[in-house]
Parts: structure tokens; sequence; C-alpha cells
């Protein structure tokens, strides 16, 4: 028994130095293998900080064209905002020079229209008294007529019955001409032509109804020198006193019409350049 006791610990003293010696080659290999992973591990992490150092570069690259063309940008829209300034300031300038031309013009418009106005009734007077002045004077050439034709039909009878076609003759032909004042008239005839027409020149027309003033008027504004009553409208002097003081001839009516054909002709060109600017 002590024999195989001997030999059985001979036997297993070499046997347990192998074990021991198994156990440490398999933690070298766990080591090595612990090795090879690290180190495969470092290198993926190796190429991805790599790849991440790029990709932050090329941020940095595309920053840095942004910031250069963000104060290119800047630059310009300083420049922009100065010359809108400068712009704005002409612009304003402009505009308080044509609201003060506006208002000059428009008061000026204002005047000319008022002047219309009064002219236009001015004439529409002159002519109704001119009227009446022929009308009164027709009659009374009717009158010394009629009042003639006894006599001469007691004196001439022959020279009577030729009266009656004398009579028609208009009354105008009985007026003596003046010549003095022949050539001007012909003169104010030809000037007043181009703006007045023919019949309005030659001689007075029919009395016809008053313009409407309100036309040459702004609104509600006191005018109390265009204004009449109803009484003056209707009131008609039939003396020959106050149709002396009217004009006798027709010069005066027609510097009259001159004076509001040519206010006429200005009016609308100052209301188109106030339109215009």
């Amino acid at each position: 028994k002590r024999l195989v006791k001997q030999e059985y610990a001979k036997t297993l003293y070499p046997l347990s130095s192998l074990c021991r010696k198994c156990t440490q080659y398999d933690m070298t290999m766990k080591s090595m293998k612990d090795d090879t992973q690290k180190s495969e591990e470092e290198k993926l992490l190796e190429t991805r900080c790599q790849e991440v150092e790029a990709q932050l570069r090329e941020q940095q690259r595309t920053l840095d064209e942004l910031r250069t063309e963000l104060s290119h940008k800047g630059a310009l829209v300083g420049a922009l905002r100065a010359s809108l300034k400068d712009k704005e300031r002409c612009f304003l300038e402009e505009l308080k020079r044509r609201s003060h031309r506006s208002t000059v013009l428009n008061t000026e418009l204002q005047k000319q229209t008022e002047v219309a106005a009064y002219l236009s009734f001015q004439l529409h007077t002159t002519r109704q008294k001119l009227h009446q002045q022929q009308q009164l004077q027709k009659q009374q050439q009717l009158q010394q007529q009629q009042q003639q034709l006894p006599h001469q039909q007691k004196t001439h009878p022959r020279a009577a019955e030729r009266l009656p076609s004398a009579a028609l003759l208009p009354a105008a032909s009985a007026r003596p001409k003046r010549r003095g004042h022949k050539l001007a008239a012909q003169l104010r005839a030809e000037r007043a032509r181009e703006c007045v027409p023919r019949e309005r020149v030659t001689g007075p027309e029919e009395p016809t109804a008053m313009p409407d003033p309100a036309l040459f008027l702004y609104p509600r504004r006191h005018r109390p020198h265009l204004r009449l009553t109803t009484a003056h409208r209707q009131q008609q002097p039939q003396a020959t006193e106050e149709a002396r003081d009217q004009p006798e001839t027709l010069e005066e009516l027609e510097e009259v019409e001159d004076q509001a054909a040519c206010l006429m002709t200005t009016a609308p060109t100052a209301a188109t350049e106030t339109q215009a600017e």
C-alpha cells in the first residue's frame, strides 16, 4: 500500500504541474485575445475620429465662408440703406416742392375761375342790356316812322308807298357808322375769332339763359359779389338814361369776350399742369 501511495503521489505531482502550466497558458491566451480586440477597437476609434475631424474641418471652412459672405452682405446692406436714405430725402424734397407748386397753381386756378365767372356774368348782363337797348331803339324808330307816315302820305303820296319797304330794313343800317374805330374793331374781331365763335364777334346774340357760374366756383365758398337776388335778375331797365351808361357799340363787348376767352383757355392749362405733376 505504501508503494502504491508513493507511486500515486509521484504521478500526481507532474499532473498538477501540468495543470498549472495549462492554466497559465490559458491566461496568456486570454490576455493576448484581449490585446488584439483592444487594438482593433482602437483602430476603429482612430478611423472614426479622423472622419469626425475631417467633417469638423469642412464645417469650419463652410462657417468661414459664410462669415465672409455675411460680412460682404452686411456692407451691401449698409450701402443700400445709405442710398435709400438719400433717395428718401430727395423724394421728400421733390414732394414738398411739387406740393407747394400745386398749391400755388390751385390758388391761381381758383382766382382765374372766379374772374371767369364774374366776367361771364358781366358778359351776360351786357348782352341783355345791349339787346334791350337795340329793341328800344327799334321801337323808337318804328314810332317815329309811324308818326311820320301820315304826314308823308299827305305831302308825298308816292314816297309813302316806298316807306314800308324801307321800314323793314334793320335798325343797324340807320345807325351812323364810326370810321375812326373801324380798324381797331376789325383787329379785335380777328383776334377774338380764334377762341370765340363768329356769331359772338359780329353781333350780339339773342338773350339766352345765363350760364351756370357754379362750374367755375368751388363749393361752400361765400362770394357776395357773384350772387344775385331774384329781384335784380328780373329787373329790366326800360329808361334810356340807364342804357347810356352801358357800352353803345360792340367794341367794349368784344373786349369783355376776349378777356373771358383768354381766361377760359388759360384755366384748363393750369389744371392739366397740376394733374401731370
